[in-house]
């Protein structure tokens, strides 16, 4: 598919996936053998493990929306910078919620072959944001 194409795809799930919880319509989007890379490591999770990743995201994030900054396509990679905005509602890495909006940058990218995502990662700024909403504190502040 032509880059434009991918883009469009991975703009269409965020938009209509992540961004609503629509995880009925997971299948349009992801491919059966997706893939999740973090730390170098890939996560073959399927479309099961896809669900349970934006529910997951979802349900400490209840109003999370992501909105596309800017998109880069070469062939079947997509990179996508974003802003994601939510209110930490849920327990997520051992943090308790907080109740607080949270504004965070990200870039992902995704990898689409034959009209689905079959691999995606990235990476997000998690340290400020958290630290603003207080999710996370530091022991020993020098100025302080």
């Amino acid at each position: 598919m032509p880059a434009d194409e991918n883009k469009l795809i991975v703009r269409r799930y965020y938009e209509e996936v992540v961004n609503t919880g629509d995880v009925t319509r997971l299948a349009e989007f992801i491919s059966p053998a997706y893939v999740e890379v973090y730390n170098n490591t890939r996560h073959p999770v399927g479309l099961e493990g896809a669900k349970q990743h934006v529910l997951g995201v979802r349900e400490t994030y209840p109003d999370l929306h992501l909105t596309i900054e800017q998109q880069i396509a070469e062939g079947e990679w997509v990179v996508t910078r974003v802003t994601a905005r939510g209110t930490h509602e849920g327990v997520w890495l051992g943090m308790r919620p907080t109740g607080e909006k949270l504004e965070m940058t990200a870039v992902n990218i995704d990898r689409v072959i034959d009209g689905r995502i079959v691999e995606h990662g990235g990476a997000a700024n998690l340290l400020e944001p958290f630290l603003e909403i207080g999710a996370i504190r530091i022991a020993d502040p020098v100025d302080g």
